[in-house]
């Protein structure tokens, strides 16, 4: 077997996953959790970032995608489902870690102002210090049963791409690695990481936070 050191290139028979973080939103209003969760539409410059993600993935082999039951998700993914023709299959593991008392309650104003509690949040890296999140292991083990779904969707040759979320994306990404738990947390709306699981069921990271199809 031929091993070149220069590039990364999927295995022979790996099933390679591209996770996309959805597109750019506004933050949502008090009152706008539905199904107590957050879940605001992309804003003009989430759409654009979505229809730039298309134009990327236009070469690729596609052989399914997938989205979560966030809007966010579903309208980042829609601009490539058309180009493709295909429906986005939901994926109810991959939705964002549920933040409990926080959920679309301030954490985009916690972290504007300097919130003390979240900076302990992110210090710890811990979800768990938000009163009624989700615990850590039930989210760890969600996040590895939905990208082994998504592994498992698109058929051999082809790729699969899943429009998730940050914490999601950062957590699949912990698991290939063993990293610290919020090691790839910053992750660019509309940016891609592509993943490989190989035939014996070990997965690599092979690129992470891609941005470069992103207009500044």
């Amino acid at each position: 077997m031929k091993i070149d050191f220069q590039r990364v290139a999927v295995p022979e028979g790996a099933q390679e996953v591209v996770l996309v973080r959805h597109g750019a939103c506004d933050p949502p209003p008090p009152d706008g959790l539905i199904g107590g969760r957050s879940d605001p539409p992309l804003n003009e410059r989430g759409l654009e970032q979505a229809e730039a993600v298309t134009l990327t993935l236009a070469e690729m082999p596609i052989g399914a995608l997938f989205a979560t039951p966030l809007r966010r998700t579903s309208e980042t993914a829609a601009a490539t489902a058309a180009a493709r023709g295909l429906t986005p299959t939901v994926v109810d593991d991959l939705v964002e870690v549920y933040l409990g008392e926080w959920e679309g309650h301030g954490i985009h104003e916690r972290g504007a102002r300097g919130d003390e509690e979240l900076a302990r949040v992110m210090r710890e890296q811990r979800w768990e210090l938000i009163p009624g999140s989700e615990p850590a292991a039930e989210f760890a083990t969600r996040v590895r049963r939905g990208i082994e779904q998504v592994a498992d969707g698109a058929g051999t040759g082809a790729v699969a791409v899943a429009f998730t979320h940050a914490a999601v994306i950062a957590e699949a990404c912990r698991q290939i690695t063993n990293s610290d738990p919020f090691a790839f947390l910053h992750t660019a709306n509309g940016s891609i990481t592509r993943l490989f699981r190989r035939p014996d069921g070990r997965w690599t990271l092979a690129s992470f936070n891609e941005t470069e199809h992103l207009t500044s």
